[in-house]
């Protein structure tokens, strides 16, 4: 598919800035301009090697333009909405994206009243840093919602990205945003607690994290290659009750608790392994930790 034209991006964030990044170097598009609301474009190397303009304020959408996303936060996606389709009618064809996971698209109502196609843009992937996650968005899957020339647009870039389509249903956005929160924005905490138990065991805190995203990555590698079940390891699968039981009695109150709230379910995910008085046992002490 040949590149969309023009692309305008409001908000300079990270999502925004990684997004445009991504765009530009995959050829998805070909020109970029960003808005935001300082006088000054941050530092970013669309802006420092000249692979994108910078505009102070909301830019009407040129004539050329064929989508716009609105990367801002959540609870300012409505406000834009309005802002931008306060700017007049958009170019021919044009559609009008939000980035957020967990919004529907009648946040956008004011630009389709105006005549864009609109929908929602999600990359399913983790931006923590505005370059680095730019490198990060080809490939990662898409979730994409919106009236079918929106659909057709996002499926376009796609494309370019080298990225898969998620058809997620309105109202199911939530709970698809919910899978993505926990699958990435709950590890970091998770991590954390691990590390905390390893420095409370003796090990040097410089240590701790390095040898957790070893043991991270290992188990990750072992899901990809033979799936969730076949990667189980640990005495839960093993039915190791005294090995849990140690646990158990060395852990401080709150991560005795997450300990067995993680237990439980990981007791359902090895069930294939454990016979039926073993399962009893493990939850026995899995349930009154």
């Amino acid at each position: 598919m040949s590149a969309l034209e023009h692309v305008l991006i409001v908000g300079p964030g990270r999502a925004g800035t990684a997004l445009g990044y991504a765009l530009v170097h995959t050829e998805a598009v070909e020109s970029l301009t960003v808005c935001g609301r300082r006088p000054e474009p941050p530092s970013h190397p669309l802006f420092i090697q000249g692979l994108a303009e910078y505009v102070f304020g909301l830019a009407r959408p040129a004539g050329n333009t064929g989508a716009v996303f609105l990367a801002v936060p959540d609870d300012v996606v409505p406000e834009m909405a309005h802002a931008l389709a306060g700017q007049g009618e958009p170019p021919p064809g044009c559609a009008a994206f939000h980035l957020s996971g967990a919004l529907a698209n009648d946040v956008m109502a004011p630009l389709y009243a105006r005549g864009y196609e609109v929908g929602s843009f999600h990359p399913l992937q983790a931006i923590a840093n505005p370059v680095t996650g730019a490198e990060r968005i080809p490939g990662s899957y898409l979730a994409v919602t919106g009236t079918p020339g929106a659909v057709a647009v996002a499926r376009r870039l796609a494309s370019a990205l080298g990225s898969p389509v998620l058809t997620v249903a309105e109202t199911q956005r939530p709970l698809y945003h919910a899978a993505a929160v926990m699958a990435s924005n709950f590890l970091p905490p998770l991590l954390d607690g691990a590390s905390r138990m390893l420095v409370r065991a003796g090990v040097p805190p410089e240590e701790a994290m390095p040898a957790l995203l070893a043991l991270v990555r290992g188990t990750l590698a072992n899901i990809e290659e033979a799936g969730l079940e076949a990667a189980v390891t640990g005495p839960i699968p093993r039915g190791d009750v005294e090995t849990i039981g140690l646990h158990l009695r060395a852990l401080e109150p709150d991560d005795r608790k997450l300990y067995a709230l993680l237990g439980r379910h990981l007791v359902r995910l090895a069930d294939r392994y454990l016979d039926d008085d073993v399962r009893r046992e493990i939850l026995g002490l899995l349930e009154n930790p």
